[in-house]
């Protein structure tokens, strides 16, 4: 490595853009990004890669680059036994799925840091994921680790190339999946539901035992089970004419509520600041890993957004806004994006920046009020976490408000008003801290998961603010992170086709964007739509799925692939299916294409939709809680809502009024459109639209159920009644 080529002191990662590779750029390790640079070396000097994955995020990644990659001793061996080549996985999800199924496959178990021995054109043949610099819990040292590679591939090459080949084999399973005969019915989603409950925490909520994670796509097929279950309990009341005791939609409503509770009242979730961490390392919430991912609040706050549209539980709201607040405060970037993670370390401390002590505490607040606010969020002497250091608090709600005071001799208004000022000062006291670290990417698929989130919540909370946000969001994606060079195959993309790239940094961007940018850019683009009912939005929309099923589609058999068909060749083209911290690809797009199947009266995107649908019919059913948004859209296609039409003025306050009963209540199975007077294009969108006018001068609902439409309504009660019916 000349100093022509690289900054003095720098590896070859100082040139990229990602804050996780650059936070390796000064090791001392020969590290490369991936491409065809690092690739031909390995080739050429007939030597393995060693790849290493993770996230800037990511606290063990921290540690494990301080113990080892920052060692010169550690970095000399990896120089000299292998090409060295890092990933940031916000970026790479392709590289980070290949990788992380083969190590799964080899060890029974994943995480990050990942840690993956290739050979030279890519096939993994040995993978772990953190390594420590000294044998301990029952693994051999990272230097260890590297001799035995490296003698393995000196003299049992051909095994492991064989062994690599077997595992490139097995990674391409899942773009040769094939629609299994299982009828796409009601039975698949009661069997799903059933199966999702047996594994609920009826103690603590969430689903299975620690580490917990929040687990968003499950807790909205919970949401859309209820309203699924309750209706049917309903009709079925009214043919028999006695209600039912116990019926079955108050598990599920209860199993969802003690979850979205308990999370918002554990240290998962800042009580001071709003949003939530990662992940729970215990069972009851209150002990997580502080980094605090955008994906996760954009999904989480759209999750209690509608749990506060089913049950009107303020506290449901409070935490949406919240969280919505903090995201804005804090993640959004001065062009309108919004950036993707915050460390969980600060001054090199995990969790530090979210700690307390009972003498802070104190003196900040005055011994009485201390007293209060210290019994309310359980703030003890001893302290609730170790790790952070003597005396050291997580925050959280300990008793209810209303027992808080009883124990306290105070009535509730003193303690609620305590408990916030509180709050307040903590707070404020906070941000004179060191903050923790910030990764300033943004990404088009976390974007857009946020997009639909502030679009919904401004129409539903009447918050401007928020559908100002995702406006600007929505402009900086498809502006910002157009694509308009070439891609992996030396393709340019036709002017015609909206083109994205995957992430956004120091006015650069760049890498092919994936199935999971376009279907979540263009579900928050549909959301953004019913928001403003600005045509332009659900016209990009329209344009994304083209590309979609244009680029990622399988002209063989159903579903799509993660990579479009310009896309650099990998060892494997997969497809994912999985909703784990984030939602697939494919279930995004299942979605996305029933969604707007209904709305444009196109059958063909329905059918592309039940392809997806039909290859996991019997998964769905006996793994639901790896497929809660693949769940959600069968269940918008089993069980489609009412179609609303409007036609008038979208500033006008009639259509206004309208407009707010559709958005104050949850109905996740509808499509909305607006014909505004005068136009007369409006029909090119399909049959929803085609003849909606006004009546009688004034703004005009048409609803339509199960391809049957009611008589159109002016009066926002009469459309209440249509919506509840």
């Amino acid at each position: 490595m000349s100093a022509s080529r690289h900054s003095v002191g720098a590896n070859r990662l100082i040139h990229e853009t990602s804050p996780y590779l650059l936070q390796h750029a000064h090791n001392p390790v020969d590290w490369y990004p991936w491409g065809s640079e690092a690739l031909a070396r390995a080739r050429q000097e007939g030597r393995p890669i060693l790849l290493s994955i993770g996230y800037s995020a990511c606290h063990w990644c921290h540690v494990m680059a301080h113990e080892s990659f920052e060692d010169p001793e550690t970095a000399a061996l990896m120089n000299s036994l292998f090409v060295n080549i890092k990933v940031d996985r916000e970026e790479r999800p392709d590289l980070d799925a290949i990788y992380m199924e083969a190590v799964q496959a080899m060890t029974g178990r994943g995480g990050w840091p990942m840690t993956v021995f290739l050979t030279p054109d890519g096939k993994p043949f040995y993978g772990g994921t953190y390594f420590p610099p000294s044998p301990r819990y029952g693994m051999p040292s990272f230097t260890q680790l590297l001799r035995a590679i490296a003698d393995a591939w000196d003299e049992r090459r051909r095994e492991l190339e064989s062994a690599g080949d077997r595992m490139a084999d097995t990674l391409s399973r899942s773009a040769a999946l094939r629609a299994t005969d299982t009828p796409l019915a009601p039975e698949l989603l009661d069997r799903a539901l059933g199966t999702l409950l047996r594994l609920h925490d009826a103690s603590e909520g969430g689903f299975g035992d620690a580490p917990k994670f929040p687990q968003p796509t499950n807790l909205d097929f919970l949401l859309q089970s209820y309203l699924r279950v309750a209706s049917a309990e309903r009709v079925q009341e009214r043919q028999q004419s006695a209600p039912s005791v116990r019926p079955a939609s108050f598990s599920v409503l209860q199993a969802l509520k003690l979850t979205l509770s308990k999370m918002a009242g554990g240290g998962i979730y800042d009580q001071l600041g709003g949003g939530f961490h990662r992940y729970s390392t215990d069972a009851r919430w209150l002990v997580p890993h502080f980094e605090k991912m955008l994906y996760d609040n954009a999904q989480l706050a759209r999750t209690y957004l509608h749990a506060w549209q089913v049950t009107g539980d303020d506290g449901y709201r409070r935490v949406v806004e919240e969280t919505l607040d903090y995201v804005l405060r804090e993640m959004a970037a001065p062009d309108g994006g919004f950036y993707s993670t915050q460390d969980a370390d600060s001054e090199g401390v995990e969790g530090k920046y979210f700690l307390w002590t009972l003498a802070e505490v104190r003196d900040l607040l005055g011994a009485e009020d201390a007293q209060l606010f210290s019994r309310y969020h359980d703030v003890t002497e001893a302290g609730n976490f170790p790790e952070g250091g003597p005396g050291a608090n997580i925050l959280h709600v300990g008793p209810d408000l209303s027992s808080g005071a009883r124990a306290e001799e105070v009535n509730t208004q003193r303690l609620v008003a305590v408990v916030d000022r509180g709050r307040q000062v903590l707070l404020a006291a906070r941000e004179r801290r060191v903050h923790p670290g910030r990764d300033e990417k943004i990404l088009a698929e976390w974007n857009g998961l946020l997009i639909g989130t502030l679009a919904e919540a401004g129409a539903a909370l009447d918050r401007a603010d928020y559908v100002g946000a995702a406006q600007r969001a929505a402009e900086f994606v498809l502006t910002r992170m157009r694509a308009s060079g070439t891609f992996g195959a030396g393709v340019t993309p036709p002017q015609s086709e909206l083109r994205l790239f995957r992430t956004y940094k120091d006015g650069q961007a760049h890498l092919n964007g994936y199935l999971e940018d376009y279907a979540a850019v263009a579900l928050g683009l549909l959301a953004l739509y019913e928001a403003t009912l600005s045509r332009r939005w659900l016209d990009a929309a329209i344009s994304l799925a083209q590309v979609i099923q244009q680029r990622f589609s399988d002209t063989t058999g159903a579903g799509f692939y993660q990579t479009s068909d310009d896309h650099e060749h990998l060892i494997a083209r997969r497809k994912d299916f999985l909703d784990s911290a984030l939602p697939s690809g494919n279930s995004m797009t299942a979605e996305l294409l029933v969604r707007l199947g209904v709305l444009l009266g196109r059958a063909d995107l329905t059918r592309a939709a039940t392809g997806i649908l039909q290859l996991m019919a019997e998964a769905l059913a006996a793994q639901p809680s790896a497929f809660g948004r693949l769940l959600c859209a069968l269940d918008f296609y089993l069980n489609p809502g009412p179609e609303i039409a409007i036609a008038g003025d979208p500033a006008a306050a009639d259509t206004r009024a309208l407009l707010a009963e559709v958005w104050r209540r949850y109905v996740p199975n509808k499509v909305l459109a607006l014909r505004a007077p005068g136009e007369d294009e409006a029909s090119l969108y399909g049959p929803l639209l085609a003849d909606r006018r006004q009546l009688h001068g004034r703004a005009t609902a048409y609803v339509c159920h199960n391809y049957a439409c009611d008589l159109p309504v002016t009066d926002p009660a009469a459309l209440s009644k249509a919506l509840d019916r």
